[in-house]
């Protein structure tokens, strides 16, 4: 019986983390303005996004939010992929430049290409960071810091619901 309780508790508990890995953010059907084909500068008012995005990506996107550190999608995500912005579409980053930070959000070395996101000045919390929005839809994702690895030095600290991933 104690073996049948034991084995019990580890299927459970690697089911559970079998569940926490397949998080990830979802897309509501509704939401026309996501694309991965058009690139073109969307200018959407927040009670529009408001309607088409779920609370907690709603929160960060446009309200320049953050999640609790290791809560969010994808900070453990091994598979292979893309990630794309939540709200819109377009594509952000590639798996082949994310990396375990150990800050307990995804984090990348570099965006898929220069015009995949843009960079602002952030000067709230006291200091100066620099902020890292969605090219397309101006959405917030995350700061970028210049404490990452070798090639390019910089870590794309991101918000994991800001993002929404889709294996090779």
């Amino acid at each position: 019986m104690k073996n049948t309780s034991l084995i019990l508790s580890v299927l459970i508990m690697l089911l559970g983390v079998s569940c926490t890995n397949a998080q990830q953010t979802t897309i509501n059907k509704a939401n026309h303005y996501y694309s991965h084909t058009d690139n073109s500068k969307l200018n959407v008012s927040n009670a529009e996004w408001k309607k088409v995005l779920p609370t907690e990506t709603y929160h960060i996107l446009r309200e320049e939010g953050t999640e609790r550190p290791d809560t969010g999608p994808y900070v453990h995500n091994p598979k292979k992929g893309m990630y794309y912005c939540a709200a819109c579409g377009y594509l952000l980053f590639s798996s082949a430049t994310k990396f375990d930070s150990g800050t307990g959000w995804p984090s990348f070395y570099q965006a898929y290409d220069k015009a995949s996101v843009n960079e602002k000045t952030d000067n709230s919390m006291g200091s100066t960071r620099t902020e890292v929005v969605c090219a397309r839809c101006g959405g917030h994702l995350g700061h970028v810091f210049d404490d990452g690895p070798q090639p390019t030095g910089l870590r794309y600290c991101m918000n994991g619901y800001a993002l929404h991933f889709e294996p090779k």
